[in-house]
């Protein structure tokens, strides 16, 4: 019964964000215009966060967050009988990334321990009221300042903080994340439109996700200028001062360093080995046979977060061009099962 209430709950939340996205500002009910006030507050705060990056990712929850679409996701699992303490440790570079550990840690019938990041510290409470309130269920939760007492612990950081986290954590059950990145694989016959959503997949939300494509591996004698002509839909990341701060001081250190770059003059295209690049810059890489792209990948596994590709590539676990960042409910950050551990907890 419990479970049910918050599964009707979260579907209503979904559907609450769906038109909350179709409305104009003067049609807002009051706590609708509380929501438009927090973002307007998470931009104050962290100007990444601008209103259509925060929009997109509504419309990510309302579109995924249906009853069907629960329901098929936990009937996969066991809920937990026994409710345990679960501190959480959330990430701020993309809005309400840590949205979907706690959910995972509510619906498996524990109580979330919730520090949140700096970085994104208004928007998840508002969801957490709409959700109980959705509910008719009180929602066990804790917002908090530094962990405790706690049964697990799912954290999120650095390869450097992550270091400490394990060091700290080290007597508790837990999943400690590190940096990931994503790749896209470019088999040469694709079309403007599928180059188009792949400017969405390295785009979107400035580059800073661990979805966001940062590498790409493109054939021998691929044409540069066609990833340029189909990049144009988001020439306008240069306007925003944080991004083209990062684009003006990679640039300087290339051009100080004398090292060859393709340059568009809102993202840089670079030729070099490394899968983590620089914000406002593209690495890429060229390759002669699919078989040098499964071996690439593979040796790169524990790093990827994402593999964008045609199906036709057989690249297992791929998603289609423009599917980076419109993940479904058993996506996993790190592809650990979240919710299988929490299973054990």
């Amino acid at each position: 019964m419990k479970q049910d209430l918050k599964i009707q709950g979260l579907s209503k939340l979904g559907h609450y964000l769906q038109q909350f996205l179709q409305k104009s500002e003067i049609d807002y009910t009051h706590d609708e215009e509380e929501l438009a006030a927090l973002m307007r507050r998470s931009e104050v705060e962290n100007p990444w966060f601008t209103q259509e990056n925060i929009r997109f990712c509504f419309k990510n929850w309302a579109d995924i967050l249906t009853e069907e679409n629960i329901k098929n996701w936990l009937a996969a699992y066991q809920v937990s009988q026994l409710s345990k303490k679960v501190g959480l440790i959330l990430a701020g570079n993309i809005p309400l990334v840590g949205f979907h550990d706690v959910m995972c840690v509510i619906l498996s019938n524990h109580i979330p321990l919730i520090k949140l990041s700096s970085k994104d510290r208004l928007l998840l409470p508002f969801f957490l009221k709409k959700w109980g309130e959705f509910s008719e269920w009180n929602l066990e939760f804790q917002i908090v300042e530094r962990l405790t007492e706690y049964d697990a612990v799912i954290a999120t950081g650095s390869n450097n903080t992550a270091r400490y986290l394990e060091y700290y954590f080290k007597d508790a059950l837990s999943i400690i994340r590190k940096n990931r990145t994503s790749v896209a694989v470019i088999k040469g016959d694709e079309t403007d439109e599928e180059l188009q959503l792949l400017a969405e997949d390295i785009f979107r939300y400035f580059g800073l996700g661990c979805r966001n494509v940062t590498r790409l591996l493109m054939p021998k004698d691929y044409e540069l200028s066609r990833l340029f002509e189909n990049f144009l839909g988001f020439k306008d990341v240069i306007n925003h001062h944080k991004y083209a701060n990062n684009y003006d001081y990679n640039k300087a250190v290339y051009l100080l360093n004398q090292e060859n770059f393709w340059d568009n003059n809102f993202v840089m295209l670079k030729e070099d080995s490394a899968l983590f690049s620089p914000l406002s810059v593209l690495n890429f890489s060229r390759y002669e046979s699919v078989e040098e792209v499964h071996a690439f990948l593979v040796e790169n596994e524990s790093n990827i977060q994402c593999v964008v590709a045609k199906p036709e590539l057989g690249i297992e676990y791929s998603v289609n061009f423009g599917e980076a960042q419109n993940p479904s409910l058993n996506t996993y950050a790190d592809n650990i099962d979240t919710m299988a551990f929490l299973s054990v907890v």
